[in-house]
């Protein structure tokens, strides 16, 4: 039998989140090839309870992950709980080094957007690089320079020959 809508709200809560979507950026492109998602949560958590306490840490701790790691972007996905992600936000900008192996690489997250769910940040994401994308293409020197862009990048994105072609048309 079928649970009623307002019975399923009492036995099935809904666990609220909120995504971070950050930008770990270092003039050392060792600090990011370097870092692995237990590292960089442990910090986070380092931090917060630095920054606000033992409530911090504690109302922090669950719930909280490193959900998506992208080493050669630096893009970063934490997740935390929607009541205290505020903690987790402002405990972000005093972040200033990554300590891994020994080595101490001076950095910063950057956020790029808070979401709700794991599709909306995706999202933002798609539209954040294709942003940065046209800054990169219009900040070429030289015609051989923005030809070898867009070259990798469809090369990247399409598998067949046209759809490379019309998306390297489109870039123009």
């Amino acid at each position: 039998p079928a649970v009623p809508t307002a019975l399923a709200c009492i036995y099935l809560p809904a666990t609220c989140r909120r995504y971070l979507l950050c930008e770990l950026v270092s003039d050392d492109p060792r600090c990011r090839l370097s870092i692995d998602d237990r590292v960089l949560g442990g910090l986070v958590r380092d931090t917060i309870a630095r920054v606000h306490g033992t409530f911090g840490a504690a109302a922090c701790s669950i719930g909280f992950a490193v959900r998506y790691l992208n080493a050669y972007t630096g893009i970063v996905l934490l997740r935390c709980r929607k009541e205290f992600y505020q903690l987790v936000w402002s405990a972000l900008p005093f972040i200033t080094y990554l300590e891994n192996k020994g080595y101490r690489y001076p950095c910063f997250f950057n956020t790029l957007h808070v979401g709700g769910t794991i599709r909306t940040c995706q999202k933002f994401l798609i539209q954040y690089n294709r942003r940065q994308l046209l800054i990169l293409l219009q900040n070429c020197t030289d015609e051989g320079e923005r030809e070898a862009i867009q070259k990798a990048v469809t090369k990247s994105c399409f598998l067949d020959e046209e759809s490379g072609e019309e998306a390297a048309e489109a870039l123009e």
